[in-house]
């Protein structure tokens, strides 16, 4: 089967994408979509094609199975494999040597784990089943959530994932501390008729299955293309300068912004030259006190203790030299306050040539027609002008019509200068 998101691939039972044929070079399907950067490779002559597969399910959830049979399955086909009890309905992900490096980055053993395997590719009854089963799990979410706040249960279910025979479902919830829902699963076994699994999970993934815009604008990172959830300190807010403020560092799952660990390389490497701002600077006016850092500036600001309000600029090597001298036991002799004064960045000559920068210049331009229409139409008010030729003459006979008064043709010309004549040669040249 072909892609169903991008309808890529359609008829030939391969993903087009970048007409590769190992996975949907678009991106847009699905998030967890890999791209098999070794399906055009051909394997060494009498070596066999490797024999797991990995199968990709709802909810950022991948399995490895074996393929026992040797079954030739492409990227995106549905197939039946093994559960517990029954079988689920999953889609190829990755196959052929790829599975064997991700085996190797997941820590999973063949040996030591518990392999399930692959049964078929699965049919229109077994897909006519599972697209049965997942229209039924928004139901069975909120009556699943009748159910757990009709016991008190202090705990919230996110989601519901049928397994594709539809006699299994797994409940995912968050709950802030341990909760006993015995008599929960036992009320959704009754309801339902399905074996019940309770599952726990954090509020990141709590967050990257219901999405959501971030403070930045865009679509949350966790529900669009992160899937490796790490830990995320305090200590990376303080690295990059920033104000300890829950309110602009926790994201919509309530933890600290997975955006803190992106640019938290950067800042690393470039305070690694800095001086330990913890020490006072001893100098001719006091202890000079550490305020605030411009990393990218490299810039340190200090403050004098009878100047609190006025922050002092120093470069980093002027820091080092003034802790060098108090190592020695001199004072440094810190410049006055007015003298020290960042060179002014530049503004450039363009700046806000036609009013490109201003907010409200289609206000201006707006309230200037409005202006204008509302001066002709009084001005129509006050003259106003007759409706047809008859009324016109009606209005003003022309024996009553004063005659127009044109001046003197000699009078008109003598308020002229007078021309001066052409020389001799030049009067009877042609114009």
């Amino acid at each position: 089967m072909g892609c169903s998101g991008c309808s890529t691939g359609r008829g030939s039972g391969t993903p087009g994408g970048c007409n590769n044929n190992g996975s949907c070079g678009t991106g847009g399907c699905n998030k967890l979509n890999v791209f098999d950067w070794l399906s055009n490779m051909q394997l060494p002559s009498g070596q066999e094609p490797f024999p797991f597969v990995e199968i990709r399910f709802k909810n950022s959830r991948k399995e490895f199975y074996k393929n026992e049979t040797k079954l030739q399955l492409n990227v995106g086909e549905i197939v039946a494999v093994e559960a517990s009890p029954g079988h689920d309905i999953g889609s190829v992900s990755i196959t052929g040597e790829l599975v064997r490096l991700q085996m190797r980055k997941k820590k999973f053993d063949p040996e030591k784990d518990e392999v399930k395997k692959i049964y078929r590719k699965a049919n229109n009854n077994d897909v006519d089943k599972w697209k049965a089963a997942m229209a039924q799990e928004k139901d069975t979410m909120y009556k699943a959530r009748v159910i757990a706040t009709a016991l008190g249960l202090k705990m919230k279910l996110s989601d519901v994932e049928f397994q594709g025979d539809k006699t299994k479902a797994i409940f995912y919830y968050t709950a802030d501390d341990r909760v006993d829902f015995r008599e929960l699963i036992k009320r959704l076994a009754d309801e339902f008729r399905i074996r019940v699994e309770m599952r726990q999970i954090g509020a990141r993934q709590e967050a990257s299955r219901l999405g959501g815009i971030g403070s930045c604008g865009r679509e949350l990172c966790c529900s669009t293309w992160l899937t490796d959830f790490r830990t995320v300190s305090t200590s990376a807010a303080r690295y990059q300068q920033l104000s300890l403020n829950p309110q602009k560092l926790a994201g919509q799952c309530g933890k600290l912004k997975c955006c803190l660990n992106y640019e938290l390389d950067s800042y690393m490497d470039a305070i690694k030259d800095f001086p330990d701002t913890k020490l006072r600077l001893e100098t001719n006016r006091g202890y000079a006190m550490h305020q605030k850092t411009d990393i990218f500036r490299r810039v340190i600001w200090y403050s004098l203790p009878d100047e609190r309000d006025t922050f002092i600029p120093l470069s980093i090597e002027k820091v080092k030299e003034f802790q060098e001298l108090n190592k020695q036991g001199i004072k440094a002799d810190i410049m006055p306050v007015k003298q020290a004064v960042l060179q002014e960045e530049k503004k450039p000559d363009y700046e806000n040539v036609v009013g490109q920068d201003s907010l409200t210049r289609f206000d201006r331009d707006k309230s200037k027609r409005s202006n204008n229409k509302n001066w002709k139409n009084k001005k129509k008010k006050s003259n106003p002008a007759p409706v047809n030729a008859q009324q016109q003459g009606e209005q003003k006979a022309p024996s009553q019509q004063k005659p127009q008064q044109q001046r003197p043709q000699q009078q008109r010309r003598s308020n002229r200068p007078p021309r001066p004549n052409p020389p001799k040669g030049e009067q009877n040249k042609p114009q």
